[in-house]
Order: C-alpha cells, then sequence, then structure tokens
C-alpha cells in the first residue's frame, strides 16, 4: 500500500492550465497516482497509509525561490522555517558574486567578511569545505529545503586575480575558466556575478563573456546582478543580453528591477527590449520580489574604487578624512557606482541590521533619521557606523515603484525569487513572505495574474530553467515537492515593521514525500538536498 493519498485537492499542477479536482498519491518520495474527479459515484478511490483531507485547498508543487541567500542559513539553522513555511521546497544559492565556494584559506576569509551582511559572520559554522563539490556534500547532510547552486563569480575572482581593480592575465583567465568548470562538473547550475561588488565589478565583459562560455558548455546559465540597476539601467541590461549571446549562454535576470526616480515608469522598455531579445532567439528569464524597497549592505553603497582591495582597505581608506571625503562626494554628489549612478538620498537608506548589538539603536531608522537625532549630517552617521560595525549593517534601500513591480511580474519569462536576507534584527519582509504575497497580495486581492498563472511562475518555469526534468509539476513520476494552501487566507505575515512573521493559510509542505510542514507547523525532517 502507498505511504500517502491527498483527497479532494484542488490542483493547480504548474503548467498553466485550468485547476481540476483529484486523489493525488505520493509513495517513495514520488508521485504515483492522479486520480482525477475520485470523488464521482462509482469510482474507485486509491488507499494509503496515511491520508490527507484537502478539501477546499490547493495543491501545486513546491515554490523554486530562484535568488536566495540561505548560503549559511542552511548550515546554520536546520528549522530554517523561513522559507519552508512559504512552501519553498527549493532555493537557489550563491547568488550576486559572492558565496562560499571555490575558496581558500585567504579568500574565505575575506569573502566571510565581505558579505557578513548577507549571511552573518560564520564564527558558528565549520566551514569544512574549499571546493563547490565539497560545499554541496555538506549540504547533503541534510538541510530543510532543495538548494542549487551557482559559481560566484567574485569569489572566483578573488581566488585567481584578488581584489584589485585591474584586468586579469592569460595565465589568470584560464585559472578562473577551470575554476568555473571545475564547479559545473562538481553540481553547481550556473554562474552568477555581483556587477556592482567588488570584486566582480572589476570584471570586463570580455572576460565575462569566456567565463560564460565555460558555463553554456556544461549547459548551465548565468545570473547577473548586473552594473546598474539606477541611472544606465537598461543600458546595463543591455549589455547583458549582447554578452549572454556572444558567449552562447543561457541568461537569468536576477532581482530584475527598475529603480530609483530616474526609472519610474520605465518597466516597458525594459520588457520591450527583452521581447526583442526573445524574438531573436536568446534564451531568457528573470526573477523579481513583489516588493518596491531594495536590500543590500551598506557598503555595497560605496564608490568602487572605496572598496578595492578588499574589506580591510575599505575600513582604512573611511578611516582616513582626507579619503572619507572623497567618498563622500561620490556618493552625494556624482553618485558612486556602488549606489548605481545616483547620488545617495539618505531618507531612503533604512538600517536593517548590524552586526554589533551595542549598535541596535540604528536599526530600523533611515540614515536620515539617526542623522537628524544625533545632530549631524547623515554622511558622518553613515560612516561611523560603517567603521564602528566593521561594514556590517544590512539596509532597506526604499527607491522601487509599484507599476514596475507590477508590470514585470506579468512578463511571461517571470520567476519569483525572495533576495531574501535572513540576518539582521529587522530584515526586509520578503525574506518571510515572498511567495503567500504573491498568491496573496497580488494574486487574490489585486488579481494581476490568475492563481494558474502564478503558480507556473513560481514552479514549473523555475525547474525549467534550472533543467529539472522532474520537478515543477504535479505529474505521476515526479519528484513529490507539493505545498497545500488555502487560496483564500494565504498570505504573508511579514511587515516591514514584524518581518519575521511567518505566512498564514499554508498548512502542508513537502520535500521528496516527506511533510517539512504539517498541520501549519515544521517537522523535524531535513528532507533537502
Amino acid at each position: 500500500m502507498e505511504e500517502l493519498v491527498i483527497r479532494d485537492a484542488d490542483v493547480v499542477d504548474g503548467s498553466g492550465a485550468d485547476s481540476y479536482r483529484a486523489d493525488v498519491v505520493v509513495d517513495g518520495g514520488r508521485i504515483v497516482g492522479i486520480v482525477k474527479e475520485a470523488s464521482a459515484a462509482g469510482c474507485q478511490r486509491p488507499k494509503a497509509r496515511r491520508e490527507v483531507d484537502a478539501e477546499g485547498l490547493v495543491l501545486s508543487p513546491g515554490f523554486v525561490d530562484m535568488h536566495a541567500h540561505s548560503d549559511l542559513a542552511l548550515l546554520r539553522d536546520p528549522d530554517h522555517s523561513a522559507k519552508a513555511a512559504q512552501g519553498v521546497t527549493l532555493e537557489v544559492i550563491g547568488q550576486d558574486g559572492l558565496s562560499y565556494a571555490p575558496v581558500d584559506d585567504r579568500t574565505l576569509g575575506e569573502v566571510r567578511r565581505a558579505i557578513a551582511g548577507w549571511n552573518g559572520s560564520g564564527d558558528d559554522i565549520d566551514f569544512d569545505w574549499r571546493t563547490v563539490g565539497e560545499y554541496l556534500d555538506r549540504l547533503d547532510r541534510g538541510i530543510a529545503v532543495n538548494a542549487a547552486y551557482l559559481i560566484p563569480q567574485g569569489t572566483v575572482r578573488a581566488l585567481a586575480v584578488g581584489w584589485e581593480d585591474r584586468e586579469a592575465t592569460p595565465e589568470e583567465l584560464d585559472r578562473m575558466r577551470q575554476l568555473v568548470a571545475e564547479g559545473m562538473e562538481q553540481g553547481a547550475v550556473g554562474m552568477s556575478s555581483g556587477l556592482t561588488y567588488t570584486p566582480g565589478m572589476y570584471a570586463k565583459d570580455a572576460e565575462l563573456t569566456e567565463l560564460c562560455r565555460v558555463v553554456a558548455s556544461y549547459g548551465g546559465y548565468y545570473c547577473p546582478h548586473h552594473r546598474s540597476y539606477g541611472a544606465g539601467a537598461l543600458e546595463a541590461y543591455e549589455e547583458m543580453v549582447a554578452l549572454t549571446r556572444e558567449a552562447g549562454c543561457s541568461l537569468h535576470l536576477a532581482h530584475a528591477t527598475m529603480n530609483f526616480g530616474v526609472n519610474k515608469g520605465r518597466a516597458p522598455e525594459l520588457l520591450s527590449l527583452l521581447d526583442e531579445a526573445l524574438a531573436a532567439g536568446a534564451d531568457i528569464t528573470l526573477d523579481t520580489y513583489p516588493y518596491t524597497p531594495g536590500c543590500t549592505t551598506l557598503a555595497a553603497m560605496l564608490p568602487s574604487w572605496a572598496n578595492e582591495g578588499g574589506p580591510e582597505q575599505a575600513l582604512k581608506r573611511l578611516a582616513d578624512e582626507e579619503t572619507a571625503a572623497r567618498v563622500r562626494h561620490d556618493l552625494e554628489v556624482t553618485g558612486s557606482d556602488g549606489c548605481h549612478g545616483v547620488p545617495i538620498e539618505w531618507d531612503t537608506i533604512e538600517i536593517s541590521g548590524v552586526g554589533d548589538p551595542a549598535l541596535a539603536e540604528f536599526v530600523g531608522r533611515t540614515v536620515q533619521e539617526s542623522a537628524d537625532a544625533r545632530g549631524e549630517a547623515p554622511w558622518v552617521t553613515a560612516r561611523g557606523l560603517l567603521l564602528a560595525d566593521r561594514l556590517a549593517p544590512t539596509i532597506l534601500q526604499h527607491v522601487g515603484h509599484e507599476e514596475n513591480v507590477r508590470a514585470i511580474m506579468r512578463h511571461r519569462v517571470h520567476t519569483g525569487g525572495s533576495d531574501g536576507i535572513l540576518q539582521g534584527a529587522k530584515p526586509h519582509p520578503r525574506a518571510y513572505g515572498t511567495f503567500p504575497h504573491y498568491l496573496g497580495h497580488y494574486v487574490r486581492e489585486l488579481g494581476v495574474m490568475s492563481l494558474e498563472e502564478c503558480v507556473a511562475h513560481l514552479t514549473s518555469r523555475p525547474a525549467a530553467r534550472l533543467r529539472l526534468p522532474d520537478r515543477g509539476l504535479v505529474r505521476e513520476g515526479y519528484v513529490a515537492d507539493l505545498v497545500l494552501f488555502d487560496p483564500a487566507t494565504v498570505a504573508a505575515g511579514s511587515s516591514f515593521a514584524e518581518p519575521r512573521v511567518l505566512p498564514t493559510g499554508i498548512p502542508h509542505v513537502l520535500v521528496g514525500g516527506r511533510f517539512v510542514i504539517e498541520d501549519g507547523r515544521r517537522t523535524d525532517a531535513l528532507a533537502g538536498r
């Protein structure tokens, strides 16, 4: 007898087709039977050792978070309800060009300091890996949900070249090609870049193209956080489209937003650019989160020259009065490349987390508000905080536009990605709420998409990008990564005021046929791989 039957579910199967009522049978971690209209008179209903009554609930494939920052959280927090409770059954990590493999002893320490704001210091983690394969083996010891890994181009560059702003030598480029090839052979699905973050931003297009050729040879995709989401955003998108067409590489645009005042109402221009490329044969997808503010680190706002050489050099420059004055001018007058070429507006920069608890007074306030309370210029406040917290502060950046968010999420190549940073006292609510917020706010309340269409955006479409032949649909033979949710009540519990509240209306989540959320509560299952 099979393990589980889910009775009388409204199946939204991930294809975009209309829902249907069915009993769904699970055994051995896979879907082994789908009996449509099983409650009809005369129909012999499937039996199993366990039954779940799904009356009034939607059964869909598990949601795929195409842009996650759970690289250490998956190891640190076996519970991982932040994602599991949303119905996320797979996260794509290694994002924005900076993560923890491949590394050596030098670069591991540098990367840990550089992205402490994303993932914490890692002092509670045993870094017993150096290669991509060893990191994936570490995850395979047992994690809450599944994970896929992107080779981080900035980390690769740090290992082969360093943190200097210069072109790679031919020998260094060969080394980077080798590292990318090894990572793909060891199980990565593609390569990411952070082209407003050091040291990845120092790579010229020719260098990136050569690395993308390697990725393409293994059937992977390139996922860039490109060079600007503000001034010059459209040119930055065009650059990535042209680069990947030259390399013959699939392209997935990370958190594909149009932000800052210069881009208000300009999403149709981006979508027109993508439609033209798609019509010409390009293989392009993108992800977004359903919120207007962005989230990153305060140090990311600095001009690239200030971050050259790595975190310790950045701190030295900030400590020097003359150099700090140059940084301030770039931020406030010129518009630094770290702030996407737009002069910084301190009243849009909200501190969401700090590394040192003694600095908690800054959290939940904009830099402008803290500066006003202290009777000083906002740059003085920001500089002091960067130095005191050793570049660790994370920020919410309130620079988005709702009309752009809605327009982009409707596009046929759109997928969902939380870009969720789980660190800090007041993280962005997208970390805990992205997927139920799509289903509750944008589907049920606003009608921006149909339920069937939205589920396809969150399931089959990302599974196709990841080239997963047996996930992303409710089909016989497919892996039983499944979500049961109430379409009338599903909603994000997280908010900007209380960002760590879990969602409502998602009673059951299965990973590989095992319940990780059961009756709304996290089980002890570590079913992810």
